[in-house]
């Protein structure tokens, strides 16, 4: 049984003639380029430690299978806005698993993208929880009461945005990447 012990947070933007090699240059740029990536879906594991970038970087080796959550998004259209955002909700009992979330959208800048998705997870992790909260209000009132019901310890996001440019293709990427102890 792998459940990870340790979790980070990557994202990049590639841009290439071609569109394969725009992700690979993406994924350079997040430096998960030399992974073989599966992806897998969205819970933040119970018992998970947050690292940074660069300690995590340095555990993994090349051709290793690494597992993310990933977010990507890419277009070839000039000026066009796409971005992939990951967004994470933990609860305030690490025993208890969390959140993660993948949006990629076309239109929305880093921001409104990354709110969204922190808002994707918060409110998958709220409904789990238990916590009252009226899904129609705005994310800032609802982060509020996510937070005040002392359930939910944090929430965030990692967002990639870029615009396309004329005779390329621009990927953007977003990670979470999974780790063994």
């Amino acid at each position: 049984m792998f459940v990870p012990k340790r979790i980070y947070f990557t994202k990049g933007v590639g841009r290439h003639k071609d569109y394969l090699q725009s992700f690979e240059l993406a994924l350079r740029d997040a430096d998960l380029e030399q992974q073989n990536l599966v992806t897998v879906s969205s819970i933040f594991p119970p018992n998970c430690k947050i690292i940074s970038k660069n300690v995590g970087a340095k555990v993994l080796q090349p051709g290793q299978i690494t597992f993310v959550v990933m977010a990507r998004n890419a277009t070839n259209e000039a000026n066009r806005l796409i971005a992939a955002g990951i967004g994470a909700a933990i609860p305030n009992d690490g025993t208890t698993y969390g959140y993660l979330s993948e949006h990629h959208p076309f239109g929305e800048t880093q921001k409104v993208a990354g709110e969204y998705a922190e808002d994707l997870a918060a409110t998958m992790l709220a409904t789990t929880l238990g916590v009252d909260f009226d899904p129609d209000s705005a994310w800032d009132e609802r982060e509020q009461v996510y937070k005040a019901s002392g359930k939910i310890f944090k929430s965030f996001n990692i967002t990639q945005s870029a615009e396309g440019r004329l005779g390329l293709w621009t990927t953007v990427v977003s990670c979470a990447v999974l780790l063994p102890e």
